[in-house]
Parts: structure tokens; sequence; C-alpha cells
């Protein structure tokens, strides 16, 4: 660990699916009444390859209402968006794409999967979403059942493969692979650690006042920017882990100091 133990935490960072909550699907009851305990004492943010609605839907309207939202911000795609909530949520920026980078990556993404061998007989909804900022493609599709989607690439050695098969054909794009079964698209430098930056600038907190936690913080992961921006980075395996994190870091926060066993 390189940053000073001895340094407060003021804001905390998740990632969503696989951390908050399984892929796609709501916080549950307890996750909320974690996170609504944990913004009490600290500021907290969440950082998805998802884009807002998808906010709205799995984390927003699961969190009690009121003058806690202050403390909490909503980085979707990756950082490539920022909303913070004042009287309501406001969206402060967005990086988005051109028509002619879109259609370049939706092409080039439809060539990659089908050389991998790894195109799905049977799909759920749409397998390539724009969301603006960011394009992301869903192996068996937006709409799939999370069982179904745990079994596809629970190793990710399936995406890692159209990852490298993307990489030569979009070099100019950041392609990471998040989710269960997401591929997603960015520009460069657009990632997770952009995300932390922009906390770092927007919030005014240094990243080593930052405690990021994700399910896929490794090289290639869509968590791994944001270790490699500098934030102290806890890897869950699963949102029932998260909990227990949360309950440790509330009661470091509570007792004025970040604890030892993170």
């Amino acid at each position: 660990m390189t940053n000073d133990k001895k340094e407060m935490k003021k804001l905390i960072v998740f990632d969503l699916d696989g951390t908050l909550a399984e892929s796609k699907a709501a916080i549950d009851k307890e996750m909320s009444t974690r996170l609504a305990a944990l913004l009490t004492v600290a500021k907290v943010a969440v950082i998805s390859g998802g884009d807002w609605p998808q906010f709205e839907k799995q984390v927003l309207s699961h969190l009690p209402k009121g003058k806690k939202l202050q403390n909490l911000s909503i980085l979707p795609t990756c950082g490539t968006k920022f909303y913070q909530y004042k009287s309501g949520w406001k969206l402060l920026y967005a990086e988005n794409f051109t028509a002619a980078e879109k259609e370049k990556i939706v092409s080039s993404l439809n060539a990659a999967v089908e050389a991998s061998g790894f195109k799905a007989k049977k799909t759920w909804g749409e397998t390539i979403e724009d969301r603006g900022s960011q394009v992301t493609y869903s192996g068996l599709g937006q709409q799939a059942p999370l069982d179904e989607k745990k079994k596809w690439d629970p190793d990710f050695k399936k995406r890692d493969k159209i990852k490298k098969r993307l990489d030569k054909m979009v070099p100019e794009f950041a392609v990471n692979l998040g989710g269960a079964t997401s591929v997603d698209v960015t520009k460069h430098g657009i990632d997770k650690k952009y995300g932390i930056h922009k906390l770092r600038d927007v919030l005014d907190i240094k990243i080593s006042e930052m405690i990021f936690i994700g399910d896929a913080i490794f090289p290639g992961g869509n968590d791994y920017p944001a270790k490699q921006a500098g934030a102290f980075s806890v890897r869950v395996s699963n949102p029932d882990e998260t909990k227990r994190v949360i309950e440790g870091i509330i009661g470091c926060l509570d007792n004025g100091h970040f604890g030892k066993g993170f």
C-alpha cells in the first residue's frame, strides 16, 4: 500500500455491477441501508460502465431521499459523465463520441466478436448499446438473465480475446472489460482513472483520501484504471463482500481513523 495510512479517508468510490449489485439488478435493502449509513460519515461516489438510467433504476430509486444525497456523486459510463445532487441531479460534463466514431466502433465490435468465435447463438435484447460517451458490447444482450450471464464468461477469457482483436482495430480508443458480459469502448484517457481525477478536481479531495471498491481490479478490467490513478483499492468478489467492507469502513471512520485492515 502506497498511501499514508494515517490520512483520513473522505471519499469512498464504488463500481456498480458485481460490486454494489448483481449485474443489471437493483441494490438490495441491506445494501441500501449500508450506503445510507456510509453517506452520514463520508462522501460517496459510484462509477460504472452503465448509463444514467441504469443508476436511477439500480441505485438511486432505492436510497432514502434528502440532504444525504448531496454527499453522493454519480459517474456513468466509466467516468465520462458526472452528476451531482443539488436540489436535483445535475449533469456537470459528458465526453460524447461523434457519429463517425460510433459507427467505426460498432462495426469493429461486430467484426471482432464474429472473428473471435464467441458470438452467442441466443441473446436477450440488443448486444451493442450506444451510451453517448461509451459504446458497450454485452455478450448475451442487455436483458440477459443473470444466471446465463454468470456462466458465459466468469474468467473474462472470452472477452479478453475480443478485446485483443478490438485493440488492433480501433487503437485510437480504449477498450476495457467489466460487468458480467461487457466490453466497454471509450476515448483514451476517459476511464475510471479519468473519473477518479474528476472526483479529485470537482470535490477537492486528494486521491490519497479516497478508497475505491470494485470487482474488476486487474489489468484489462474496467476497475483497474481507478487503482492506476493511485486510489487505495479493495477488490471484492460480490455485493455481499462489499457490505462487509462498508461495515468495516464505517467503523473505522466513526473511530476517526482509517483501519489497518484495509
